[in-house]
């Protein structure tokens, strides 16, 4: 204070003499330039999907797919596995929900399933990859409307494949090639089978592809101690048996995990599409709080990010400032006459 009373009468009759010599004193914009301090609005959340594999199963995909939208939460990202994979590329191509179930309700086995009898399995798999070809209007996978990659099993050397480019329906058939059932799909110099064995359900995949928030649909099968009824469902059980210990490290890093009740429904069991979407349905909205709860969560971490980013932001400009004002500003600014940096 004593400083000021000291100061501020020789500034001004500093100030006063260099304005009788015909010399304004800087102006502030002229002696510190400042960049105007936007407001930057956290980016929105980024849902992602990750569709586990389960043959007849994967109709509860659906219904999932269709309470997320009911209640405002589509997903962005996308990637599937097996049954996962075709609900993926159809649901990723554009379609939303309603459509899907339609797409669901109308299909027939015989446009998907070409009996072959072969050492590599009784499907061919060419109906399959012709079917999803056709509904996406024959998109490649770079070309979706929603980012959807597809994962399967290398069979040479058992490495998870991510197929990201390409052949939408070739890369859905080779994700579903069960082995034994669909004869493996030979891609470039390899051969591919059931993405189920390396990642029964593919939330590494859909992290990926930048999801802040992934949302796993586990539809595999769990050995309940019960024998399986046919040798489709016997090798579905034996994939899920293989791929559990993977699959359980796989999941944990999910965010949410939704566990439509299809146990029951066996793996060609088509019959059971409507009971199936009607789970799935059913298991979205019964974890609807939760997802809700891990958005704010994570949108109040990101405001709380960006306010301290915004924050050593008008610091840093404040300090640039002060360094770049001239001799005279710093001496009207001791006096409390005139100071060109505003603090943050």
């Amino acid at each position: 204070m004593r400083l000021n009373v000291f100061l501020r009468p020789l500034v001004c009759l500093s100030l006063l003499g260099l304005a009788a010599c015909g010399s304004n004193p800087p102006s502030p914009s002229a002696a510190a330039p400042e960049a105007t301090a936007t407001t930057v609005s956290a980016p929105p959340i980024k849902i992602g999907l990750a569709l586990g594999g389960g043959a007849a199963k994967g109709f509860a995909h659906i219904g999932v797919i269709k309470m997320l939208e009911a209640n405002g939460l589509t997903p962005s990202v996308l990637a599937g596995t097996s049954a996962g994979s075709v609900v993926g590329a159809l649901y990723a191509s554009g379609m939303n929900a309603f459509e899907l179930q339609e797409k669901a309700v109308a299909l027939d086995e015989a446009k998907i399933r070409d009996l072959q009898l072969s050492s590599g399995g009784l499907v061919l798999g060419q109906k399959l990859e012709d079917y999803v070809n056709e509904q996406v209007n024959r998109k490649p996978l770079e070309q979706m409307a929603k980012p959807f990659v597809v994962v399967s099993t290398r069979l040479e050397d058992g490495e998870r494949t991510v197929f990201a480019r390409g052949n939408t329906g070739q890369a859905v058939r080779a994700s579903s090639s069960v082995p034994g059932v669909f004869q493996p799909v030979t891609i470039g110099k390899y051969h591919f089978v059931d993405g189920g064995i390396v990642s029964p359900v593919p939330v590494d995949a859909v992290r990926n592809l930048g999801a802040d928030i992934v949302i796993a649909v586990d539809i595999s099968n769990k050995a309940r101690g019960k024998a399986p009824e046919n040798m489709l469902s016997a090798l579905n059980q034996s994939i899920a048996i293989m791929g559990q210990k993977l699959g359980q490290a796989e999941l944990a890093r999910a965010d949410i995990i939704v566990r439509p009740k299809v146990l029951d429904i066996g793996a060609a069991d088509f019959g059971q599409r409507a009971n199936a979407i009607v789970e799935g349905e059913k298991a979205a909205a019964a974890l609807m709080p939760q997802i809700r709860e891990r958005i704010a969560q994570l949108q109040a971490e990101r405001a709380k990010a960006l306010l301290l980013a915004q924050t050593k932001a008008g610091e840093a400009r404040h300090q640039a400032c002060l360094s770049q004002r001239s001799s005279m500003q710093k001496l009207a600014g001791m006096a409390g006459l005139n100071d060109s940096c505003d603090k943050p």
